[in-house]
């Protein structure tokens, strides 16, 4: 039981403790209520600036290929397309990679290596992607098409996505420069998540007669699913948001092409691109409508991201 003393303490620091207790309520309740406020107040003015074209077009806007601001006639197929493409070459290239490197840097990379490749990895999130979108114009477009996309024809050619013509400036290169500024999410998320599996399990593993690999696969992967799917989606966030870096490299066409090297565009960098230069109101709608149709994919990415990160958990609850 408590003295006299501890409890007379007890008795002068209570009024202070529950004000404290009340301030640090209020001021989070706020703090929530303001972020619900602002992401409600955006898709109200998306949706709002939307509206004459979501009158006009409806659910058609959705597969129509036409962009033609002279006879007012708008859809977001194409966009839709080089979206759905550009988002899923980023990140099929940067979520192996990205594990990898995470993988290295917490169980393979000696010590006095790990903080120097951490520190260069998560320097390409620094980057502003105007930069990355000037590199890819002058240095990786030419590479692509003069070296990776020949390449890729003349061994996965029997594929339709791998065409027999090049481009310095289209969808697979977009794809590429987006993988660059998916990867160090991806990567710095997958090292914290590896580092975070306790060592007792990896030495059991090990002690049991594992072999690293088989540590790996079995413990330390295992054990990080969920933040693995969450660090994809939001690599794939990343990828479906970017609007500046694609407009320099994508080539700003509105056709639907098989192969992945043709001009395409997406649907942050026809907003992007045309959103100032609008030449009437219909435009201007269309150009919010495809905001709205962003915003609600990116939602929808959140969501199967907790979903799935909830399902994981369930699972090695041992409640599945």
């Amino acid at each position: 039981m408590a003295t006299s003393t501890e409890r007379m303490t007890l008795r002068g620091r209570r009024p202070f403790d529950r004000f404290a207790d009340l301030g640090l309520k209020s001021l989070t309740m706020l703090a929530a209520i303001i972020t619900l406020i602002t992401i409600v107040e955006i898709a109200y003015q998306i949706i709002d600036g939307a509206r004459p074209s979501i009158e006009e077009f409806g659910l058609g806007f959705l597969t129509s290929t036409v962009w033609n601001p002279v006879t007012s006639n708008f859809g977001a197929g194409t966009f839709l397309f080089g979206t759905v493409m550009t988002s899923g070459i980023a990140l099929f290239i940067a979520t192996p990679l990205g594990i990898a490197i995470g993988l290295y840097l917490s169980e393979l990379a000696p010590r006095g290596v790990r903080g120097l490749i951490g520190s260069l990895v998560e320097l390409l999130a620094a980057i502003p992607s105007v930069v990355l979108g000037l590199w890819g114009i002058l240095v990786l477009g030419p590479v692509l098409q003069e070296h990776i996309q020949p390449w890729l024809h003349d061994w996965l050619g029997f594929i339709p996505l791998f065409g027999d013509s090049y481009y310095a400036s289209g969808l697979f290169t977009a794809g590429v420069i987006l993988s660059i500024m998916v990867l160090p999410i991806v990567a710095s998320i997958s090292r914290d998540l590896f580092l975070a599996v306790p060592n007792e399990l990896e030495e059991g593993a090990l002690a049991l007669g594992a072999t690293r690999w088989e540590m790996v696969r079995g413990v330390v992967l295992s054990s990080a699913r969920p933040g693995i799917a969450a660090a994809v989606i939001l690599g794939l966030g990343r990828a479906l948001g970017e609007a500046i870096a694609v407009t320099q490299v994508i080539g700003g066409a509105t056709a639907i092409n098989v192969s992945l090297f043709p001009p395409a565009d997406t649907l942050a960098s026809r907003i992007a691109a045309q959103f100032q230069g609008a030449t009437s109101d219909m435009q201007v709608a269309s150009l919010f409508y495809l905001a709205v149709i962003l915003l609600i994919i990116g939602l929808v990415a959140n969501l199967l991201a907790q979903w799935i990160v909830r399902r994981f958990e369930y699972q090695s609850g041992g409640l599945a």
